[in-house]
């Protein structure tokens, strides 16, 4: 007889489901038993069909979203991918063909997520619940992200003796100041409409709306002549009709913490980064966390994923992407992987494993040593290592649909310092309502502008003043 687990086990067949409704494509990840983690089978499935709506002319605007109300997709299928590398568990007995299978799941997923960053539709990823790993892959490069109450978003990759890919090395170092590098090395969460203020969401709707966002975008109908762009805007504003208000005006991590994460985590270095947060420590009960945090983190995983995003910040998205995939195909040969899995999901630990190899410490003040491991697992060797093939035509450095969320950091600084060039003196509330006027009165825009100004910028001779280390709170 078969037991409630078995019998919970989605057919491999229905792990995706494809829904037509008028104009829009909905493709549903139904795996709810695994909070919808991407197989690579899945991701096939996915790709295949977002290519073919891409040349279809009835299919207007795409739609991504996870079955149940825990997760929109909570990583990629790490369980299989460990367990194909090591499948008798003996960490000596590696299976080379595991291995070459694990790296094709990843050609296959960054594939699938370079589609996404570079697709020719509007596309909108509900990410309502968990969203973290493969999940952040299918949504973060979308030009629309609708967050929830329930939305949980992290990059947790530090705690599986892995690093933070998906396109991470692109997206978190284009987040505002320094929290895209303290997501990565702690892995902590952003919950709900934080993530919208984060720009991680460009939106924020109740959870109840969207069946009928869904129904309301099914019935949109664009010009031939529009352009994609134009197609944005008819998509944001619909959007944006759904919205009840925000559960809060103002980001929910004070603006005394977010001075701090810049401060610590703005050193090029992992031995920079160590060193700032020891200096706070003392005083900042909240930097004394992250600190202690950050060493039980997989050390290989840390010295990776930092090196990965002070790379990325001057990539584009392509090369960001194929550089990943060298990455992905050397950690699935690491024991680090293995043992971050088995610790996690099969011994369900609360603590982390003891990791091979040196400490975070000892590569922080041993540079030779942590340059034997970046040769080993991240440098790229060119016309030695297989070069992911991403032919879409399409390549950037800064997403083409920036404009769809809340303003970021760097866009509220150029106005400041460019109405100063000006010689013309605008007050913090001139600045908001600018923003509020070229975003269209888009919720979340005032409280993300005010908390901004309020952190980087002095009044002074009847204007403000952007000002680049600001220690008011200290």
């Amino acid at each position: 007889m078969a037991t409630r687990a078995e019998k919970a086990v989605t057919p491999l067949e229905d792990q995706v489901l494809f829904h037509t409704n008028y104009g829009v494509r909905a493709i549903q990840l139904n795996r709810p038993e695994k909070f919808n983690a991407l197989s690579g089978d899945m991701a096939a499935r996915v790709m295949e069909r977002l290519r073919e709506y891409e040349k279809s002319q009835l299919a207007n605007i795409i739609i991504i979203k996870g079955t149940g109300d825990k997760a929109f997709c909570a990583g990629g299928d790490i369980d299989a991918l460990a367990k194909q590398n090591f499948p008798t568990g003996d960490l000596n007995q590696p299976s080379e063909v595991g291995m070459r299978k694990s790296a094709e799941y990843f050609k296959t997923e960054y594939t699938l997520d370079h589609l996404v960053a570079t697709y020719s539709k509007p596309y909108v990823a509900f990410m309502d619940g968990a969203t973290m790993g493969g999940g952040v892959g299918l949504s973060l490069h979308a030009p629309f992200r609708i967050a929830t109450e329930r939305t949980v978003f992290a990059m947790p990759e530090s705690k599986i003796g892995f690093f933070t890919d998906v396109g991470g090395s692109f997206f978190l170092p284009r987040l505002d100041g320094q929290f895209g590098t303290y997501l990565a090395l702690t892995g902590e969460t952003v919950v709900g409409v934080d993530t919208l203020y984060a720009g991680i969401a460009t939106h924020y709707l109740h959870s109840t709306t969207l069946p009928s966002l869904e129904d309301r975008l099914s019935e949109l109908q664009f010009p031939d002549s529009s352009t994609l762009e134009e197609k944005y805007e008819i998509v944001d504003s619909t959007i944006e009709e759904f919205s009840t208000g925000l559960p809060s005006h103002v980001p929910t991590l004070p603006s005394s913490t977010r001075v701090l994460i810049d401060k610590c985590f703005s050193p090029p270095t992992l031995s920079g980064i160590l060193t700032a947060l020891s200096t706070h420590e003392p005083t900042s009960p909240f930097i004394k966390e992250t600190y202690d945090t950050i060493l039980t983190r997989c050390p290989l995983s840390i010295l990776a994923t930092l090196t990965l995003l002070r790379a990325g910040k001057d990539l584009g998205i392509t090369t960001a992407f194929q550089h990943e995939a060298v990455v992905a195909s050397r950690f699935m040969r690491s024991k680090e992987f293995y043992l971050g899995v088995k610790n996690l999901l099969w011994d369900k630990r609360n603590v982390m494993p003891k990791w091979p190899g040196p400490s975070i410490t000892e590569l922080a003040h041993n540079p030779a040593m942590a340059e034997k491991l970046l040769r080993e697992y991240v440098d790229v060797r060119p016309g030695v290592d297989e070069r992911l093939v991403l032919d879409r035509g399409m390549d950037y450095t800064r997403y083409p649909h920036w404009w769809v969320g809340l303003p970021s950091e760097e866009e509220i600084r150029r106005k400041v310092e460019e109405e100063g060039r000006k010689g013309r003196k605008w007050g913090r509330e001139e600045v908001v309502a600018w923003f509020v006027e070229t975003r269209r009165g888009k919720v979340g825009v005032r409280g993300k502008v005010e908390e901004v100004l309020g952190r980087k910028t002095v009044e002074e001779d009847g204007g403000v003043r952007w000002v680049h280390e600001v220690d008011r709170f200290a």
